[in-house]
């Protein structure tokens, strides 16, 4: 390949590594080149896109300090490489269950955040609900023990509350108050004297052979060609 084209193939590179939120990487030579656009289709509605790259071109996309940082097997061999721009659950699992389904692509692993991600990792990521159901839930942790303590608050204001509308209540009708546990049985005359029987009561608060980049791309474009559809990559 001309110097000019690899030169414009690392740059390409390199603007989705820059651009992604984490790369998936797979061995995909089993897959044809149907199955390839079909796996890449699904990818993009998800947040993602899968590209076949040589090696040599992504480590040199990626830099020496992120190639040094992962197993020489992840950009070594047949590779395709699926870069996360969103949803990172969602193209993870479209990877698994399209793996798991065909069983003509493998996941090597991945990289996120700066760290290597085992093919294990990389399931289970596959297998965390979406970033807006894990924002949701996070919050819901957070507002439900608030939620608790301001019913205990409520609890605690409100029964000093009602003890003393029951005590208010038993006056107005004439009845004698309970006398407290700890005091002597009769109470003195000028207790009940004392209260008030008119004192408002409070109000209780409410609670095969390796396919290309080239070869993919050039099915893609006869396709959208076909059906008269805007141009892909």
């Amino acid at each position: 390949m001309p110097t000019a084209e690899k030169a414009k193939s690392i740059e390409q590179a390199k603007d989705w590594y820059e651009k992604s939120l984490g790369i998936v990487f797979t061995d995909y030579r089993s897959l044809n080149v149907k199955e390839m656009q079909g796996l890449r289709k699904t990818l993009r509605s998800k947040g993602g896109e899968i590209h076949v790259i040589k090696n040599t071109l992504f480590r040199i996309a990626a830099g020496n300090d992120i190639v040094d940082a992962l197993p020489s097997e992840f950009h070594n061999g047949t590779t395709a490489f699926a870069f996360v721009f969103e949803n990172e659950p969602d193209v993870a699992k479209t990877l698994v269950d399209f793996a798991k389904s065909s069983k003509k692509l493998s996941i090597k692993g991945g990289l996120f955040g700066g760290k290597a991600f085992s093919a294990k990792d990389v399931e289970a990521l596959s297998e965390l609900p979406p970033k807006e159901v894990l924002i949701a839930q996070v919050i819901g942790t957070i507002a439900a023990p608030l939620s608790n303590l301001v019913g205990v608050v409520e609890v605690l204001y409100a029964d000093p509350i009602r003890t003393i509308g029951a005590v208010a209540d038993k006056v107005a009708e004439g009845s004698p108050l309970p006398t407290p546990a700890s005091e002597p049985a009769t109470a003195p005359a000028e207790a009940v004297a004392e209260t008030s029987p008119s004192e408002p009561e409070a109000t209780q608060p409410e609670a095969t052979e390796p396919i290309s980049e080239a070869a993919v791309e050039a099915a893609e474009s006869t396709a959208e060609a076909a059906e008269d559809a805007p141009q892909g990559e």
